[in-house]
């Protein structure tokens, strides 16, 4: 029988009974039970009984790299926001994915700033209803690490309709990426929250409950890593085959001409020119299809190591002889959890395994610096800041406005207003003398057009008045204005 107030459970344990059956996450209590009225509680939180001490430290370490991510994000999203496209050359592909990877890493500073306490009580671990930044750190994790997932799908699929379809992705495109990118990671958090909740179960990092996660998150979530793995092999094997393709292509027409023969067929490609295609297509896409490549790789293995983690839990709860070991180790050392970790080790996922996950979770917005960072942001930011000193430096003046308006303006040169404005006027052609023979200066840096005077070639009329004789102009003796009828009289 259970004696009111007194603790009839051997130590480290507490009696189930001593405690309110109201208040935290109930269901997230480490029991067993021993009797029909008398059940023995683990101490909360249940990683300082299954982990060694370092692993509060090791946490730190993850939340600590998860700050430095969201300062690599920050960046991103301001050089995006403030620098020209030149600079950056953004797009809402990369916006997007990094604004997710962003919310799941205020999953982790969260904590890392707040520092919640992660128990109700004794036995009893803080859920989202008890304590709000629970709540908060486990929709960051959730939502970021979902809409993440969906912006790599995104971009995935964006890069398989441009590779093997040839589809030009446009303005609806991004209308129902930005539907699906966000619709769908809102529903899923909105569900999973409703349904499941979150809690404080490992670390200092809420995350998802047992119940209803599989139905609520998990499912849909793998879902989408595994169609976003589907198609970007789709589209790796694709390029390969149109490699293989082209080493065998020697056909005349591919070696003379870098376009097929009708443009708006995709038949009349060959093997060469396929490839050259989806070259260039993926030397401009390779930044992408490696940040798509680390984001499911990360979802996939936090949500196996997890839902595995999960599981073990649950399972010890519904089968206690699978931690009898434990507990009697836990016994006989009286409480020294040291003594016992060899025996925790068959319930629960190695701390090193936990740590690669938190790990690679953390990465994932020093990863998006590395690939989606140019050098040319770095050149721009510099250019921001030295812009207000600069302010009376043009960029671009007509050398002309600064000369006297009686210069010819025909002659004038867009030049820089730093540089030097000391212009080369163009020489005046070599004037010929208007009576003789005239010879174009075939040897001259400029040959001049001279127009014969009754040419009909520009769209100008005849001269009204008719030529007269001028026996000044040639060798002729001068003579008198005849009529034509009379010249050859004798």
């Amino acid at each position: 029988m259970s004696v009111q107030g007194v603790n009839l459970c051997p130590a480290p344990l507490f009696d189930q009974n001593l405690f309110s059956k109201h208040g935290g996450f109930v269901d997230g209590r480490f029991c067993q039970r021993m009797t029909e009225q008398i059940s023995c509680c683990l101490p909360c939180p249940i990683t300082d009984w299954v982990y060694p001490d370092y692993f509060d430290t090791l946490t730190q370490v993850a939340n600590g790299v998860a700050t430095a991510s969201v300062v690599c994000c920050i960046f991103l999203l301001l050089s995006w926001l403030c620098l020209p496209v030149d600079k950056t050359n953004r797009h809402y592909l990369s916006i997007c994915l990094t604004i997710g990877v962003f919310i799941m890493n205020l999953g982790f500073v969260v904590p890392l700033i707040a520092q919640p306490n992660q128990c109700y009580d004794k036995i009893t671990p803080n859920g989202m209803a008890s304590n709000k930044l629970c709540g908060a750190s486990g929709t960051f994790l959730l939502l970021g690490g979902f809409s993440g997932l969906m912006w790599a799908f995104m971009r995935s699929l964006s890069l398989h309709l441009q590779i093997c379809w040839q589809v030009l992705v446009g303005r609806n495109f991004m209308f129902f990426a930005q539907a699906a990118g966000w619709g769908i990671p809102i529903i899923g958090v909105t569900l999973a929250l409703v349904f499941s909740g979150v809690s404080f179960r490992f670390g200092p990092t809420c995350h998802i409950n047992h119940e209803n996660s599989l139905a609520a998150f998990w499912i849909p979530l793998l879902i989408f890593a595994g169609l976003t793995v589907i198609i970007t092999f789709a589209t790796f094997g694709y390029c390969i085959k149109v490699y293989l393709a082209s080493l065998g292509d020697n056909s005349a027409s591919t070696e003379n001409s870098g376009l097929p023969a009708y443009q708006n067929s995709i038949r009349t490609y060959t093997p060469r020119q396929a490839y050259r295609r989806v070259r260039r297509v993926v030397a401009l896409q390779w930044r992408g299809i490696c940040i798509v490549l680390i984001i499911i790789a990360d979802v996939i293995f936090f949500s196996i190591i997890f839902v595995f983690q999960d599981n073990a839990v649950q399972r010890v709860k519904e089968d206690p002889t699978l931690a009898e070991d434990w507990i009697l180790c836990l016994f006989e050392s009286k409480g020294d959890k040291n003594k016992c970790l060899s025996h925790a080790g068959s319930i629960v996922v190695s701390e090193a395994t936990v740590m690669a996950v938190l790990l690679l979770l953390a990465l994932n917005g020093i990863w998006l610096l590395l690939f989606l960072g140019r050098w040319s942001m770095a050149k721009g930011w510099v250019e921001l800041f030295r812009k207000p000193f600069n302010r009376n430096k043009a960029e671009f003046v007509s050398v002309d406005a600064r000369y006297d308006a009686k210069q010819d303006n025909s002659q004038y040169e867009l030049l820089d207003k730093s540089q030097s404005t000391n212009l080369t006027p163009v020489e005046p052609a070599v004037q010929l003398p208007e009576t003789g023979r005239r010879t174009p200066d075939y040897f001259g840096n400029t040959a001049r057009y001279h127009a014969p005077t009754r040419s009909y070639s520009s769209p100008r009329p005849p001269p009204a008045s008719q030529t007269t004789w001028n026996s000044h102009g040639t060798h002729a003796s001068p003579e008198e204005t005849q009529s034509p009828l009379n010249m050859h009289r004798i």
